[in-house]
């Protein structure tokens, strides 16, 4: 699973690296949490890309309530294609999850520990995300959205079973077209490469989402 991560780079930087004219206003992030907004890079009604800001758990357009959100953080990529909460925006509303990396718990004597992951290179990553527009009783509309997780990595696995779905920048075009096979699709949800990615112990105040600041990604030598 994934189920906080880092976007800290400047908005310069994420518009030369997806290829978008303008990202909205939003402050760099080092602990974002589920039911908070979130950065996403998607394809316009020209195939154009554009940023937007989405909140973090996804709400189908079907859903009764807001309450069915705060289970969707995540989608299988195993099954993605035929669950009910995931398969329409799977064929028709993907995009791509900027981040500079994201962490999982590993489970010790002495408690859950938090690790950072990121890519070696320290570039923005991009997490296959979906999105969805749901509508309120009263016409207030409501975007949404998840990330795809899969097995983990032989570097993720020590840590946690699963991982984001991280898409190499030779993907990205293929996950936002509307014309890319299903098949193809589901051919780039799997887990990437170890020798791209480095892990880190970092201290354990990014446990509490209310806290924030770079320092929540810096390598931790305590015990």
């Amino acid at each position: 699973m994934c189920g906080r991560f880092a976007l800290k780079a400047p908005p310069a930087e994420i518009m030369r690296v997806f290829g978008v004219a303008a990202v909205p206003e939003l402050a760099p992030r080092c602990n974002i949490a589920p039911a908070q907004p979130i950065l996403a890079i998607r394809a316009d009604a020209r195939a154009r890309r554009e940023a937007v800001l989405l909140k973090w758990g996804l709400l189908p357009s079907w859903a009764k309530d807001l309450a069915m959100a705060a289970r969707l953080a995540n989608a299988r990529g195993e099954t993605v294609a035929e669950k009910p909460a995931f398969r329409g925006a799977f064929r028709r509303m993907r995009c791509l999850v900027p981040a500079d990396g994201f962490y999982e718990w590993q489970a010790t004597p002495a408690g859950k520990q938090p690790w950072f992951l990121r890519l070696k290179s320290r570039q923005l990553l991009a997490f296959a995300g979906l999105w969805e527009r749901w509508q309120g009783p009263d016409g207030a509309a409501l975007e949404t959205a998840t990330l795809v997780t899969t097995a983990a990595n032989e570097l993720v696995r020590p840590v946690h079973d699963r991982m984001p779905v991280i898409l190499q920048p030779a993907d990205w075009a293929a996950w936002l077209g509307a014309r890319t096979r299903p098949e193809d699709l589901k051919a780039l949800l799997k887990p990437l490469p170890s020798e791209l990615m480095e892990r880190y112990r970092v201290s354990r105040r990014v446990n509490d989402a209310r806290n924030e600041g770079e320092e929540l990604m810096a390598p931790y030598q305590g015990n």
